[in-house]
């Protein structure tokens, strides 16, 4: 072995540096051998897996499987791998065979190479680029993993998988879909021909235990006085829209908001892919429907939204809004809903209510903008905006109440923001989340609804 040499002094000689040049050659062949053997072990590792596999489908029925107990279903798959590496003469270690019965039993129950990245409590989104490459985001930041799939058609059974439980599909002729796990687990898949280098998967993971107000104020996402400001919001029954960009975490807050409704409400959620996690007993959840084979049957959240209004709700509560079931949405804050909410996709609050208003128009009704506007101001409440900064954090940018109209405008008063105060050598934003100083002219209706509030809540702190 060669030991790493540096100059001691100015007369070192040229052999001397032709010495360390040599030992960081032979250091980086040493790691692009060993990356080598690593891939070839892969490649070996995912061929035994699937003739195991393959194997498995001609021995067990699975027309009973899910009738089969895991314990009893694990010992069959011990058995049939010790069979096969005993024929193949291919002894293993007890890990690696743990490994083996583990990942086949992951794909016939399970989701095959994905299942290790849903149980990982620190993966928030899993990503999947073709079958060779994916994708996790931990703690805010993406890193690749080891993780791949044999081939296309592998990735594409699992994807069929995932698509079918709810009753929808996904092929040549329908080559994008929504979809949810169940446990509430966001999913897109998009295949070929639209996705020119093979399948790909974005799967958003969903904490098994929601997030709550309280650790979304140990997690510095909100403070101690705007978390009791936005839960007396909706025990006072005012509507929200809650707006942010993709992974901001609206349905997160959505979700955290959700827990101040009183439990004898009664609740119509409606989503297109259901992934809401209300904690009340009386909710009915609404979930569309995509065409069937023949172009027939579609369902889509205005269709929801109308029924809603029939089941006599208490509070409606639409996933995202899109399209023109906003029109309908506001009809309903403005005839007696009072304490629905909502979530859009928007930089700001103010670009929020254009969203809305330009959605509204998509109806055709040929509204003029003054009635849209004036439909706006008068049933929305507030605009919660959320952001994903920078350092990967999602906060609360604003809190905004809506006081009416000025003009053709509506107006708007921040109640609560954040203000960025810099960032650190790691690349962490520095900020806080402060009042403004401004008393919300809702105030009056919290306190009359017994909510606590105190002018301390709103006061701005001193420069």
């Amino acid at each position: 072995m060669f030991k790493s040499f540096t100059k001691t002094s100015a007369a070192a000689s040229p052999d001397d540096n032709v010495i360390v040049l040599n030992n960081d050659q032979l250091e980086a062949d040493a790691l692009a051998e060993r990356q080598t053997q690593e891939e070839r072990e892969l490649v070996e590792f995912l061929e035994l897996k699937s003739r195991l596999h393959e194997a498995l489908l001609d021995r067990l029925n699975f027309s009973v499987i899910e009738k089969v107990e895991p314990q009893e279903l694990r010992r069959e798959v011990a058995t049939l791998v010790g069979e096969v590496l005993t024929a193949e003469n291919k002894p293993t270690r007890t890990d690696e065979f743990k490994r083996i019965v583990d990942e086949l039993m992951h794909e016939v129950l399970g989701l095959g190479p994905l299942e290790p990245l849903l149980a990982d409590p620190t993966v928030n989104d899993i990503l999947v680029n073709g079958h060779t490459n994916v994708f996790v985001e931990r703690f805010g930041v993406l890193e690749k993993t080891r993780i791949r799939f044999r081939n296309e058609k592998h990735l594409m059974r699992i994807i069929d998988k995932i698509v079918s439980r709810i009753g929808r599909r996904v092929d040549e002729s329908n080559p994008w879909v929504d979809a949810r796990l169940e446990d509430g687990s966001r999913v897109n898949a998009i295949v070929r021909p639209c996705a020119i280098d093979g399948p790909s998967v974005s799967i958003r993971k969903f904490a098994r235990k929601p997030l709550t107000m309280e650790r979304m104020i140990e997690i510095g996402t909100v403070t101690g006085n705007a978390s009791k400001f936005l839960q007396g919001l909706v025990e006072a029954r005012k509507n929200i829209l809650i707006s942010g960009g993709t992974g901001s975490g609206k349905t997160t807050m959505l979700n955290a908001m959700s827990s101040g409704i009183d439990p004898n409400t009664r609740i119509v959620t409606i989503e297109d892919a259901a992934e809401l996690q209300l904690q009340q007993e009386h909710v009915v959840r609404l979930e569309t429907r995509p065409a069937n084979p023949s172009g027939t049957g579609v369902v889509n959240q205005r269709d929801l939204v109308r029924n809603a209004l029939r089941m006599r709700p208490d509070r409606i509560i639409v996933g995202e809004v899109r399209g023109s079931e906003s029109f309908d949405m506001l009809q309903a804050m403005n005839t007696g809903h009072d304490g629905s909410m909502t979530t859009v996709h928007a930089n700001s609050a103010r670009d929020a209510l254009g969203r809305v208003e330009q959605m509204v128009s998509m109806i055709g009704m040929d509204l003029p903008l003054s009635a849209i506007r004036s439909q706006i101001a008068s049933g929305l409440h507030f605009v919660i905006q959320l952001a994903r900064l920078a350092d990967g954090k999602r906060r609360i940018i604003s809190i905004s109440e809506l006081t009416g109209m000025e003009g053709d405008v509506i107006t708007l008063q921040d109640i609560f923001v954040f203000r960025k105060t810099g960032k650190t050598e790691d690349g962490e934003i520095i900020g806080e989340f402060i009042p403004t100083g401004i008393r919300p002219r809702c105030a009056d209706e919290l306190i009359a609804a017994g909510i606590e509030i105190t002018p301390e809540t709103f006061m701005a702190e001193e420069a």
